[in-house]
Protein backbone atom coordinates (compact mmCIF):
# COMPACT_ATOMS: atom_id res chain seq x y z
CA UNK A 1 0.00 0.00 0.00
CA UNK A 2 1.16 3.51 -0.74
CA UNK A 3 1.74 6.13 1.90
CA UNK A 4 -1.27 8.33 2.67
CA UNK A 5 -0.78 11.81 1.26
CA UNK A 6 -2.35 14.75 3.08
CA UNK A 7 -3.76 17.08 0.44
CA UNK A 8 -5.96 20.08 1.10
CA UNK A 9 -6.48 21.40 -2.42
CA UNK A 10 -5.50 20.69 -6.02
CA UNK A 11 -2.88 23.45 -5.82
CA UNK A 12 -0.89 21.19 -3.46
CA UNK A 13 -0.16 18.88 -6.41
CA UNK A 14 1.84 21.55 -8.28
CA UNK A 15 0.10 20.76 -11.55
CA UNK A 16 0.54 22.83 -14.70
CA UNK A 17 -0.93 26.28 -14.03
CA UNK A 18 -3.33 26.05 -16.97
CA UNK A 19 -4.66 22.73 -15.71
CA UNK A 20 -5.15 24.18 -12.23
CA UNK A 21 -7.04 27.06 -13.84
CA UNK A 22 -9.32 24.58 -15.64
CA UNK A 23 -9.98 22.68 -12.42
CA UNK A 24 -11.07 25.89 -10.69
CA UNK A 25 -13.34 26.85 -13.58
CA UNK A 26 -15.03 23.43 -13.39
CA UNK A 27 -15.64 23.91 -9.69
CA UNK A 28 -13.35 21.22 -8.30
CA UNK A 29 -12.13 22.26 -4.86
CA UNK A 30 -11.07 19.42 -2.59
CA UNK A 31 -9.55 16.23 -4.06
CA UNK A 32 -11.48 13.02 -3.51
CA UNK A 33 -9.71 10.18 -1.63
CA UNK A 34 -8.68 8.40 -4.84
CA UNK A 35 -7.32 11.66 -6.27
CA UNK A 36 -5.42 12.50 -3.10
CA UNK A 37 -3.73 9.09 -3.06
CA UNK A 38 -3.26 8.39 -6.76
CA UNK A 39 -2.09 11.72 -8.19
CA UNK A 40 1.23 11.88 -6.27
CA UNK A 41 2.05 8.28 -7.28
CA UNK A 42 1.34 9.03 -10.94
CA UNK A 43 3.40 12.22 -10.75
CA UNK A 44 6.31 10.20 -9.34
CA UNK A 45 6.21 7.97 -12.44
CA UNK A 46 5.13 4.79 -10.68
CA UNK A 47 2.94 2.14 -12.22
CA UNK A 48 -0.31 2.10 -10.27
CA UNK A 49 -2.87 -0.53 -9.28
CA UNK A 50 -5.88 1.35 -7.94
CA UNK A 51 -9.25 0.20 -6.68
CA UNK A 52 -12.16 2.62 -6.35
CA UNK A 53 -15.83 2.63 -7.22
CA UNK A 54 -17.39 4.43 -10.17
CA UNK A 55 -18.17 8.05 -9.41
CA UNK A 56 -15.22 8.62 -7.07
CA UNK A 57 -13.24 10.84 -9.45
CA UNK A 58 -10.93 8.28 -11.07
CA UNK A 59 -10.71 10.13 -14.38
CA UNK A 60 -9.20 13.20 -12.73
CA UNK A 61 -7.00 10.96 -10.57
CA UNK A 62 -5.07 9.75 -13.59
CA UNK A 63 -5.71 12.41 -16.22
CA UNK A 64 -4.67 15.55 -14.30
CA UNK A 65 -1.08 14.40 -13.59
CA UNK A 66 -0.75 12.86 -17.06
CA UNK A 67 -1.80 16.05 -18.82
CA UNK A 68 0.51 18.10 -16.62
CA UNK A 69 3.44 15.89 -17.59
CA UNK A 70 2.59 15.85 -21.30
CA UNK A 71 2.47 19.64 -21.38
CA UNK A 72 5.97 19.90 -19.91
CA UNK A 73 7.33 18.41 -23.11
CA UNK A 74 5.43 19.13 -26.31
CA UNK A 75 5.67 16.49 -29.05
CA UNK A 76 5.99 17.76 -32.61
CA UNK A 77 5.72 14.36 -34.25
CA UNK A 78 2.35 12.88 -35.16
CA UNK A 79 2.16 10.26 -32.45
CA UNK A 80 -0.21 9.04 -29.75
CA UNK A 81 1.28 9.94 -26.37
CA UNK A 82 -1.23 8.61 -23.82
CA UNK A 83 -3.81 5.88 -24.28
CA UNK A 84 -6.89 5.24 -22.14
CA UNK A 85 -8.79 1.97 -22.60
CA UNK A 86 -12.40 1.90 -21.40
CA UNK A 87 -14.88 -1.01 -21.57
CA UNK A 88 -17.86 0.83 -23.06
CA UNK A 89 -18.46 3.55 -25.61
CA UNK A 90 -20.30 5.66 -23.05
CA UNK A 91 -17.44 5.55 -20.58
CA UNK A 92 -14.87 6.25 -23.32
CA UNK A 93 -16.81 9.28 -24.50
CA UNK A 94 -17.25 10.53 -20.93
CA UNK A 95 -13.51 10.22 -20.26
CA UNK A 96 -12.82 12.10 -23.49
CA UNK A 97 -15.21 14.91 -22.51
CA UNK A 98 -13.65 15.20 -19.05
CA UNK A 99 -10.16 15.28 -20.59
CA UNK A 100 -11.19 18.11 -22.90
CA UNK A 101 -12.47 20.07 -19.89
CA UNK A 102 -9.20 19.56 -18.00
CA UNK A 103 -7.15 20.64 -21.03
CA UNK A 104 -9.30 23.50 -22.29
CA UNK A 105 -6.62 26.14 -21.57
CA UNK A 106 -3.75 24.11 -23.04
CA UNK A 107 -2.47 25.33 -26.40
CA UNK A 108 -2.29 22.75 -29.15
CA UNK A 109 -3.76 20.04 -26.93
CA UNK A 110 -5.57 17.21 -28.73
CA UNK A 111 -7.76 14.33 -27.57
CA UNK A 112 -9.56 11.75 -29.69
CA UNK A 113 -12.04 8.93 -29.15
CA UNK A 114 -12.08 5.58 -30.92
CA UNK A 115 -15.23 3.53 -30.30
CA UNK A 116 -17.38 1.07 -32.17
CA UNK A 117 -20.54 2.05 -33.99
CA UNK A 118 -18.88 5.11 -35.58
CA UNK A 119 -17.52 5.41 -39.14
CA UNK A 120 -13.82 4.56 -39.44
CA UNK A 121 -12.83 7.51 -41.67
CA UNK A 122 -13.09 10.33 -39.11
CA UNK A 123 -11.37 8.25 -36.45
CA UNK A 124 -8.46 7.43 -38.76
CA UNK A 125 -8.03 11.10 -39.64
CA UNK A 126 -7.67 11.98 -35.95
CA UNK A 127 -5.06 9.27 -35.42
CA UNK A 128 -2.99 10.37 -38.42
CA UNK A 129 -2.82 13.93 -37.10
CA UNK A 130 -1.41 12.66 -33.82
CA UNK A 131 -3.05 12.88 -30.40
CA UNK A 132 -1.87 13.82 -26.95
CA UNK A 133 -4.55 11.51 -25.53
CA UNK A 134 -6.46 8.72 -27.25
CA UNK A 135 -9.46 7.21 -25.45
CA UNK A 136 -10.64 3.94 -26.95
CA UNK A 137 -12.64 0.79 -26.48
CA UNK A 138 -10.44 -2.32 -26.89
CA UNK A 139 -12.46 -3.98 -29.66
CA UNK A 140 -12.48 -1.07 -32.11
CA UNK A 141 -8.85 -0.16 -31.41
CA UNK A 142 -7.77 -3.76 -32.05
CA UNK A 143 -9.62 -3.69 -35.38
CA UNK A 144 -7.76 -0.55 -36.46
CA UNK A 145 -4.46 -2.05 -35.36
CA UNK A 146 -5.14 -5.16 -37.48
CA UNK A 147 -5.55 -2.91 -40.51
CA UNK A 148 -2.18 -1.24 -39.82
CA UNK A 149 -3.73 2.18 -39.27
CA UNK A 150 -2.65 2.75 -35.67
CA UNK A 151 0.87 3.14 -34.32
CA UNK A 152 1.05 2.86 -30.53
CA UNK A 153 4.81 2.53 -30.26
CA UNK A 154 5.21 6.06 -28.83
CA UNK A 155 2.57 5.70 -26.11
CA UNK A 156 4.17 6.92 -22.89
CA UNK A 157 1.26 6.14 -20.56
CA UNK A 158 -1.30 3.33 -20.78
CA UNK A 159 -4.39 3.64 -18.57
CA UNK A 160 -6.87 0.82 -18.09
CA UNK A 161 -10.11 2.28 -16.75
CA UNK A 162 -12.72 -0.06 -15.23
CA UNK A 163 -10.39 -3.00 -15.86
CA UNK A 164 -12.67 -5.50 -14.13
CA UNK A 165 -15.51 -4.60 -16.46
CA UNK A 166 -13.25 -4.93 -19.51
CA UNK A 167 -12.27 -8.44 -18.50
CA UNK A 168 -15.89 -9.37 -17.74
CA UNK A 169 -16.82 -8.26 -21.26
CA UNK A 170 -14.22 -10.58 -22.81
CA UNK A 171 -11.56 -8.03 -23.79
CA UNK A 172 -8.62 -9.81 -22.14
CA UNK A 173 -6.86 -10.75 -25.41
CA UNK A 174 -7.48 -7.30 -26.91
CA UNK A 175 -5.98 -5.60 -23.84
CA UNK A 176 -2.82 -7.73 -24.03
CA UNK A 177 -2.57 -7.18 -27.80
CA UNK A 178 -2.83 -3.41 -27.37
CA UNK A 179 -0.42 -3.27 -24.43
CA UNK A 180 2.25 -5.20 -26.37
CA UNK A 181 2.10 -2.57 -29.12
CA UNK A 182 2.95 0.30 -26.77
CA UNK A 183 6.38 1.48 -25.62
CA UNK A 184 8.33 -0.85 -23.32
CA UNK A 185 9.19 2.19 -21.20
CA UNK A 186 5.58 3.20 -20.71
CA UNK A 187 3.93 3.94 -17.37
CA UNK A 188 0.88 1.75 -16.78
CA UNK A 189 -2.07 2.70 -14.59
CA UNK A 190 -4.81 0.17 -13.84
CA UNK A 191 -8.04 1.35 -12.24
CA UNK A 192 -10.73 -1.10 -11.24
CA UNK A 193 -13.79 -1.20 -9.00
CA UNK A 194 -12.64 -4.59 -7.71
CA UNK A 195 -9.27 -6.34 -7.54
CA UNK A 196 -10.31 -9.94 -8.11
CA UNK A 197 -8.23 -12.81 -9.45
CA UNK A 198 -8.49 -11.86 -13.12
CA UNK A 199 -7.57 -8.22 -12.50
CA UNK A 200 -4.62 -9.26 -10.33
CA UNK A 201 -3.36 -11.60 -13.07
CA UNK A 202 -3.62 -8.80 -15.62
CA UNK A 203 -1.76 -6.44 -13.30
CA UNK A 204 1.08 -8.93 -12.85
CA UNK A 205 1.54 -9.14 -16.61
CA UNK A 206 1.31 -5.45 -17.45
CA UNK A 207 2.54 -3.50 -14.43
CA UNK A 208 6.08 -3.13 -13.09
CA UNK A 209 6.43 -2.89 -9.29
CA UNK A 210 3.18 -0.96 -9.01
CA UNK A 211 2.13 1.18 -6.11
CA UNK A 212 -1.22 0.05 -4.77
CA UNK A 213 -4.09 2.33 -3.78
CA UNK A 214 -7.42 1.03 -2.50
CA UNK A 215 -10.41 3.16 -1.61
CA UNK A 216 -13.19 1.28 0.14
CA UNK A 217 -16.64 1.65 -1.45
CA UNK A 218 -18.53 4.60 0.00
CA UNK A 219 -21.55 2.66 1.16
CA UNK A 220 -22.79 5.71 3.06
CA UNK A 221 -23.95 7.22 -0.22
CA UNK A 222 -26.02 4.22 -1.25
CA UNK A 223 -27.27 4.05 2.32
CA UNK A 224 -29.18 7.24 1.55
CA UNK A 225 -30.99 5.47 -1.30
CA UNK A 226 -34.27 3.82 -0.34
CA UNK A 227 -33.77 0.18 -1.30
CA UNK A 228 -36.41 -2.54 -1.45
CA UNK A 229 -37.04 -5.94 -3.02
CA UNK A 230 -40.22 -7.37 -4.47
CA UNK A 231 -40.64 -11.09 -4.98
CA UNK A 232 -41.67 -11.81 -8.60
CA UNK A 233 -43.16 -15.09 -9.76
CA UNK A 234 -42.47 -14.68 -13.45
CA UNK A 235 -42.40 -12.19 -16.32
CA UNK A 236 -46.08 -11.28 -15.92
CA UNK A 237 -45.61 -10.49 -12.24
CA UNK A 238 -42.51 -8.43 -13.01
CA UNK A 239 -44.42 -6.50 -15.67
CA UNK A 240 -47.22 -5.66 -13.24
CA UNK A 241 -44.78 -4.46 -10.55
CA UNK A 242 -42.89 -2.28 -13.04
CA UNK A 243 -46.12 -0.67 -14.29
CA UNK A 244 -47.14 0.04 -10.68
CA UNK A 245 -43.80 1.68 -9.87
CA UNK A 246 -43.79 3.81 -13.03
CA UNK A 247 -47.23 5.10 -12.05
CA UNK A 248 -46.13 6.41 -8.66
CA UNK A 249 -46.32 10.22 -8.25
CA UNK A 250 -42.67 10.64 -7.18
CA UNK A 251 -41.23 8.94 -10.28
CA UNK A 252 -39.21 11.37 -12.40
CA UNK A 253 -36.69 9.45 -14.48
CA UNK A 254 -36.24 5.70 -14.23
CA UNK A 255 -33.52 3.32 -15.37
CA UNK A 256 -34.57 -0.33 -15.61
CA UNK A 257 -31.66 -2.80 -15.68
CA UNK A 258 -32.02 -6.11 -17.48
CA UNK A 259 -29.64 -9.05 -17.77
CA UNK A 260 -29.67 -9.32 -21.58
CA UNK A 261 -29.84 -7.11 -24.66
CA UNK A 262 -32.90 -8.99 -25.92
CA UNK A 263 -34.67 -8.41 -22.62
CA UNK A 264 -33.86 -4.69 -22.74
CA UNK A 265 -35.34 -4.40 -26.25
CA UNK A 266 -38.42 -6.43 -25.31
CA UNK A 267 -39.20 -4.48 -22.14
CA UNK A 268 -38.59 -1.10 -23.82
CA UNK A 269 -40.81 -2.03 -26.77
CA UNK A 270 -43.68 -3.30 -24.66
CA UNK A 271 -43.48 -0.23 -22.41
CA UNK A 272 -43.61 2.06 -25.44
CA UNK A 273 -46.60 0.20 -26.85
CA UNK A 274 -48.32 0.61 -23.49
CA UNK A 275 -47.95 4.39 -23.63
CA UNK A 276 -44.75 4.89 -21.61
CA UNK A 277 -41.93 7.10 -22.93
CA UNK A 278 -39.21 4.45 -22.97
CA UNK A 279 -36.03 3.61 -24.88
CA UNK A 280 -33.46 0.81 -24.84
CA UNK A 281 -29.68 1.01 -24.43
CA UNK A 282 -27.30 -1.91 -24.95
CA UNK A 283 -24.11 -2.97 -26.71
CA UNK A 284 -25.67 -4.20 -29.95
CA UNK A 285 -26.98 -0.74 -30.85
CA UNK A 286 -25.04 1.49 -33.22
CA UNK A 287 -23.41 4.46 -31.56
CA UNK A 288 -25.67 7.05 -33.17
CA UNK A 289 -28.71 5.14 -31.88
CA UNK A 290 -27.21 4.98 -28.39
CA UNK A 291 -26.45 8.70 -28.50
CA UNK A 292 -30.03 9.45 -29.56
CA UNK A 293 -31.44 7.39 -26.69
CA UNK A 294 -29.22 9.07 -24.10
CA UNK A 295 -29.99 12.49 -25.58
CA UNK A 296 -33.72 11.75 -25.45
CA UNK A 297 -33.46 10.82 -21.78
CA UNK A 298 -31.48 13.93 -20.92
CA UNK A 299 -33.87 16.21 -22.84
CA UNK A 300 -36.98 14.63 -21.33
CA UNK A 301 -38.32 13.09 -24.56
CA UNK A 302 -38.26 9.77 -22.74
CA UNK A 303 -38.29 9.22 -18.99
CA UNK A 304 -37.66 5.48 -18.85
CA UNK A 305 -34.37 3.91 -19.96
CA UNK A 306 -34.22 0.11 -20.21
CA UNK A 307 -30.58 -0.92 -20.26
CA UNK A 308 -28.04 -3.64 -19.70
CA UNK A 309 -25.06 -2.96 -17.46
CA UNK A 310 -23.62 -0.76 -20.20
CA UNK A 311 -25.48 2.01 -18.32
CA UNK A 312 -24.25 1.02 -14.86
CA UNK A 313 -20.86 2.69 -15.34
CA UNK A 314 -19.76 5.75 -17.24
CA UNK A 315 -23.24 7.14 -17.87
CA UNK A 316 -23.86 10.50 -16.21
CA UNK A 317 -27.60 11.20 -16.15
CA UNK A 318 -29.07 13.53 -13.54
CA UNK A 319 -32.55 13.55 -12.01
CA UNK A 320 -32.86 9.76 -12.00
CA UNK A 321 -35.40 9.19 -9.23
CA UNK A 322 -35.79 5.41 -9.52
CA UNK A 323 -33.67 2.40 -10.40
CA UNK A 324 -35.44 -0.90 -11.09
CA UNK A 325 -33.40 -4.09 -11.21
CA UNK A 326 -35.68 -6.07 -13.52
CA UNK A 327 -33.01 -8.78 -13.28
CA UNK A 328 -30.68 -9.05 -10.29
CA UNK A 329 -27.01 -8.42 -11.21
CA UNK A 330 -24.55 -11.28 -10.88
CA UNK A 331 -22.16 -9.38 -8.64
CA UNK A 332 -22.66 -7.23 -5.56
CA UNK A 333 -20.38 -4.56 -7.02
CA UNK A 334 -22.62 -4.26 -10.08
CA UNK A 335 -25.59 -3.76 -7.75
CA UNK A 336 -23.81 -0.79 -6.15
CA UNK A 337 -22.94 0.63 -9.57
CA UNK A 338 -26.51 0.27 -10.77
CA UNK A 339 -28.29 1.89 -7.85
CA UNK A 340 -25.63 4.59 -7.75
CA UNK A 341 -27.27 6.06 -10.87
CA UNK A 342 -29.86 7.56 -8.50
CA UNK A 343 -29.49 9.55 -5.29
CA UNK A 344 -26.67 11.63 -6.78
CA UNK A 345 -25.42 15.04 -5.64
CA UNK A 346 -27.14 14.72 -2.28
CA UNK A 347 -30.58 14.04 -3.74
CA UNK A 348 -32.86 11.22 -2.65
CA UNK A 349 -33.35 8.11 -4.75
CA UNK A 350 -35.19 4.82 -4.83
CA UNK A 351 -33.88 1.42 -5.92
CA UNK A 352 -36.25 -1.52 -6.39
CA UNK A 353 -35.10 -5.05 -7.18
CA UNK A 354 -37.37 -7.73 -8.59
CA UNK A 355 -36.24 -11.01 -7.09
CA UNK A 356 -37.09 -14.62 -7.89
CA UNK A 357 -36.39 -17.53 -5.57
CA UNK A 358 -33.43 -18.45 -7.79
CA UNK A 359 -31.91 -15.05 -7.05
CA UNK A 360 -31.62 -15.62 -3.31
CA UNK A 361 -27.84 -16.48 -3.37
CA UNK A 362 -27.11 -13.28 -5.31
CA UNK A 363 -29.32 -11.29 -2.97
CA UNK A 364 -27.45 -12.68 0.02
CA UNK A 365 -24.11 -11.68 -1.55
CA UNK A 366 -25.41 -8.16 -2.17
CA UNK A 367 -26.66 -7.77 1.39
CA UNK A 368 -23.35 -9.03 2.78
CA UNK A 369 -21.45 -6.57 0.60
CA UNK A 370 -23.52 -3.50 1.53
CA UNK A 371 -23.72 -4.53 5.18
CA UNK A 372 -27.46 -4.68 5.72
CA UNK A 373 -30.63 -6.49 4.71
CA UNK A 374 -32.73 -4.99 1.95
CA UNK A 375 -36.35 -4.42 2.93
CA UNK A 376 -38.84 -6.81 1.27
CA UNK A 377 -42.03 -5.04 0.20
CA UNK A 378 -45.52 -6.01 -0.87
CA UNK A 379 -47.80 -4.09 -3.21
CA UNK A 380 -51.49 -4.53 -2.37
CA UNK A 381 -53.04 -6.64 -5.10
CA UNK A 382 -49.63 -7.74 -6.41
CA UNK A 383 -48.57 -9.99 -3.56
CA UNK A 384 -46.90 -13.28 -4.50
CA UNK A 385 -49.45 -16.07 -4.72
CA UNK A 386 -47.33 -18.08 -2.30
CA UNK A 387 -46.38 -15.96 0.69
CA UNK A 388 -43.93 -18.62 1.92
CA UNK A 389 -41.68 -17.41 -0.89
CA UNK A 390 -41.81 -13.96 0.62
CA UNK A 391 -40.76 -15.42 3.99
CA UNK A 392 -37.70 -17.01 2.38
CA UNK A 393 -36.64 -13.66 0.94
CA UNK A 394 -37.05 -12.17 4.38
CA UNK A 395 -34.49 -14.67 5.64
CA UNK A 396 -36.86 -17.19 7.18
CA UNK A 397 -36.14 -20.86 7.55
CA UNK A 398 -38.71 -21.93 4.96
CA UNK A 399 -37.40 -24.59 2.61
CA UNK A 400 -37.47 -24.00 -1.15
CA UNK A 401 -39.15 -27.39 -1.56
CA UNK A 402 -42.29 -25.74 -0.22
CA UNK A 403 -42.59 -23.91 -3.53
CA UNK A 404 -44.14 -26.78 -5.39
CA UNK A 405 -47.86 -27.46 -5.32
CA UNK A 406 -48.05 -26.61 -1.62
CA UNK A 407 -48.17 -23.12 -0.20
CA UNK A 408 -45.92 -23.98 2.71
CA UNK A 409 -46.17 -22.61 6.21
CA UNK A 410 -48.56 -19.86 5.23
CA UNK A 411 -51.44 -22.26 4.44
CA UNK A 412 -53.47 -21.53 1.34
CA UNK A 413 -52.00 -19.12 -1.19
CA UNK A 414 -53.17 -15.54 -0.89
CA UNK A 415 -53.07 -12.77 -3.43
CA UNK A 416 -53.68 -13.24 -7.11
CA UNK A 417 -52.00 -15.93 -9.16
CA UNK A 418 -49.55 -14.37 -11.64
CA UNK A 419 -49.13 -15.66 -15.17
CA UNK A 420 -45.63 -16.46 -16.35
CA UNK A 421 -46.34 -14.70 -19.66
CA UNK A 422 -45.78 -10.96 -20.02
CA UNK A 423 -48.93 -8.94 -19.39
CA UNK A 424 -48.01 -5.41 -20.31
Amino acid sequence: MSTTIQVGSFEDFNLDAKITKAIKSIGFNTPTPIQAKAIPEVQAGHDLLASAQTGTGKTAAYMLPILSRLMQRQEKRRVIRALVLAPTRELAMQVSRETERFGKYLEGFSVGTIVGGVAYAKQIQKIRRGLDVLVATPGRLSDLMDSGRVDLSQVQVLILDEADRMLDMGFTEDVHYIAEATSRQRQTLLFSATLGKNVSQLARRLLREPKRVEIDPDLKEIGAIEQSIHYAEGQGHKASIVKHILGLPDVERTIIFTATKHQADRVATTLSRSGYSAGALHGDMRQNARNRTIGSLRSGQINVLVATDVAARGLDIDKVSHIINYDIPHSAEDYVHRIGRTGRAGKSGTAVSLVTIADKPQLKDIETFIGHKIKPSLIPGLEPSNLALFEILQGGDSDSRKFGSRSGRGGRSRGRRMSSAPSW
